[in-house]
């Protein structure tokens, strides 16, 4: 490293100093406390004055009774989700890419994107409001079709669908940015020899477009298979109820209530079970990856 040059650009290593601090804090650090689920942890004790249980904790949460469900659940929206939430954001990227009128490519980006910002609290009171049995406006659709009213949050087999689609509706806009940041890095002169060729738009999309974006495809899907099992448990537990729980009941709510919202503040119990999910997420991780190396598609490393 040469040191008079990093004198002379220590304002560069001032602001790396910040994000670096925040990965070593947030990211490295809690590490640390991963042993809490190899423990039997009394926060009177600490970490290191707990008593070492080994496994016990992971066994019990394979042999759990609610082990099959919550893992059939999350792995099911997970699934659906990552499936559903494919095409859409790719879709409405190649479609703004060909549309000449600026304001109204930019309206569109606005319009899909702002729901982005949304909160998850307020995003669920929509949802909810929407689909409101009586009054809502899904409902009151169906009455004026001569159909009867569905009470959706009521009925378990639809609560993976409403979770997914509301989701893809909040997000698409935010996924759509990145495919028009690849769109953009495609060389014109590919669109140029194609239109003196004769090619359709769909032709261009085809055969253009869609191979200069596999890469960008390859990566966000790897990464996400990498949290297929970290669904958060905000949304899930505000649209959660008594008589949808059956298929509402993810890994991330169960850690929730057996680790904070319960009487017994079963901490080590419920940090076994994260830390299940993350070696699961990693071993998925690894595993795209290799097969993205060996079918010669674009991998992390």
């Amino acid at each position: 490293m040469d040191w008079k040059q990093a004198k002379r650009s220590w304002q560069l290593y001032v602001l790396l100093l910040l994000p670096i601090s925040y990965v070593l804090l947030f990211k490295y650090y809690p590490m640390y406390g991963a042993q809490i689920a190899f423990k039997d942890y009394v926060p009177f004790d600490g970490i290191t004055g707990s008593d070492w249980v080994g496994t016990k904790h992971f066994v019990r949460f394979f042999h759990s009774y609610e082990f099959k469900k919550i893992l059939k659940n999350t792995l099911v929206i997970s699934l659906y989700s990552l499936i559903a939430g494919i095409p859409f954001p790719i879709l409405l990227a190649l479609s703004l890419n060909y549309i000449k009128n600026k304001m109204f490519k930019k309206s569109v980006q606005m319009v899909t994107y702002a729901p982005h910002f949304i909160s998850v609290v307020v995003m669920a009171g929509i949802i909810l409001e929407l689909l409101e049995p009586r009054n809502g406006l899904i409902n009151n659709l169906l009455r004026e079709l001569g159909m009867e009213s569905i009470n959706f949050m009521a009925k378990p087999d639809y609560f993976s669908s409403i979770y997914v689609w509301s989701g893809i509706w909040q997000n698409v806009g935010f996924a759509c940015i990145i495919y028009l940041a690849a769109l953009s890095g495609i060389d014109p002169a590919l669109h140029e020899a194609a239109v003196i060729d004769g090619a359709s738009k769909f032709q261009r999309m085809r055969h253009i477009d869609l191979p200069g974006i596999v890469p960008i495809i390859m990566i966000l899907l790897i990464l996400d298979t990498g949290h297929i099992l970290d669904l958060g448990f905000e949304k899930v537990l505000l649209l959660q109820n008594p008589l949808n729980a059956r298929t509402s009941e993810v890994i991330d709510t169960y850690v929730y209530k057996v680790g904070l919202a319960s009487q017994a503040m079963n901490y080590s119990y419920s940090t076994a079970i994260n830390l299940f999910k993350s070696v699961i997420g990693l071993i998925l991780l690894v595993s795209v990856n290799q097969i993205a190396r060996k079918t010669k598609q674009e991998s992390l490393w």
